[in-house]
């Protein structure tokens, strides 16, 4: 048993070790860290609220409920000081026909109740300012203005926080793993991708990028460096009619970074696939991107997508998303080079040369026969 769970344990650990860092998570997370950053925290207070419209909802949700109870007590406390200074607290002992500025505050506890109903409009009617003093009047349209402030930019960032189409993004799905194969009797590298709502992306754009380290020839390391990956469908990349699950394609030609790859060595070589879908959303019009990526580990060479779209009797078109990300093992070249190779071959054996060194020569013939 102890056995069994040191081997186990080691496997995680070996496994964790072979694992690669990520710069875009499956997801589309990005996974990057800013460092001694010169600039001061300050220029993210300038723009707020992109700050706020970026911040989870924990946090939002922890700096509504401050604002809100912060701005309550901060007027509770104005509040009482008025009464304080107008001797309306019952310490003081008023006279029968003393007229306080507000009515019925006998504290710190009545004042922030006051100041509750006068921001949020509530208006029990127990307690209410009167025409005593003006500096209780300035204080309540002072309060009624910052209150309808603070309530719009709440509101606002909550509805902007919701309608994101960061959101909408969820429900574009891309296959787990990339696949290589021929495709058109050309070798591909395919994904497959899908919108799960019967809605459309507008105008949707799909591109790649290729990250890897890459030496120059001066020397010089260069971290992610980024080669551009075309891919296209068979009616182009751009707008796509994106109704039902599609299978992008790129081309793996001389032109291609995947050209000197083969299958024995892709898993040997160190780079990321990151794909973009980019789109508008057909309710809101707003712009969205959806990001994915693909290591070397998610890279299947010789395999297909199995079929995921069928037709019933009744005429309809059914996807099946348990099929979305199967793949199919089939034949393929170990590599571009040698596809190219022979196809070329091929095309030789259709041809005739001429050899140079052959010379016809002219030969008499004679007779031996004698008259």
């Amino acid at each position: 048993m102890f056995s069994y769970l040191r081997e186990r344990f080691s496997s995680r650990l070996r496994e964790r070790s072979r694992r690669r860092a990520r710069l875009v998570s499956k997801d589309g997370r990005c996974n990057i860290e800013f460092g001694n950053v010169e600039q001061s925290r300050f220029v993210f207070l300038i723009d707020i609220w992109t700050t706020i419209l970026d911040l989870k909802w924990r946090y939002k949700m922890t700096i509504f409920i401050s604002a809100f109870l912060g701005s309550w007590f901060l007027f509770g406390l104005l509040w009482y000081v008025v009464a304080y200074i107008h001797k309306d607290l019952p310490e003081f002992n008023p006279s029968f026909n003393h007229t306080p500025c507000v009515e019925n505050i006998n504290g710190l506890t009545s004042a922030f109740l006051f100041s509750l109903e006068t921001q949020v409009t509530i208006g029990y009617g127990f307690r209410c300012v009167t025409e005593q003093c003006a500096t209780a009047i300035f204080l309540l349209i002072f309060q009624s203005i910052l209150g309808v402030i603070i309530n719009s930019f709440m509101c606002g960032a909550i509805l902007a926080k919701i309608s994101r189409s960061k959101n909408r993004a969820k429900t574009i799905t891309f296959s787990k793993n990339a696949v290589i194969s021929k495709r058109g009797g050309k070798l591909c590298l395919l994904i497959r991708v899908a919108n799960l709502r019967k809605s459309l992306l507008i105008g949707s754009h799909i591109y790649g990028k290729l990250l890897r380290t890459t030496i120059t020839p001066e020397g010089e390391t260069i971290i992610l460096d980024q080669v551009n990956i075309e891919f296209v469908v068979d009616a182009g990349n751009e707008n796509l009619f994106f109704i039902s699950p599609l299978t992008i394609y790129h081309i793996i030609d001389k032109n291609s970074p995947f050209f000197h790859m083969a299958a024995e060595t892709l898993l040997q070589q160190d780079f990321e696939l990151v794909v973009f879908l980019d789109g508008t959303v057909e309710a809101t019009s707003a712009t969205c991107q959806v990001r994915t990526s693909y290591i070397p580990e998610e890279v299947l060479w010789g395999y297909r997508f199995a079929p995921i779209v069928s037709k019933t009797k009744e005429g309809k078109y059914r996807v099946d998303f348990q099929n979305f990300s199967k793949t199919v093992a089939v034949e393929t070249p170990h590599c571009a080079f040698c596809l190219y190779n022979e196809k070329e071959a091929k095309a030789k054996e259709k041809k005739g040369y001429d050899n140079p060194g052959f010379v016809l020569s002219e030969v008499n013939e004679t007779s031996d026969t004698k008259m």
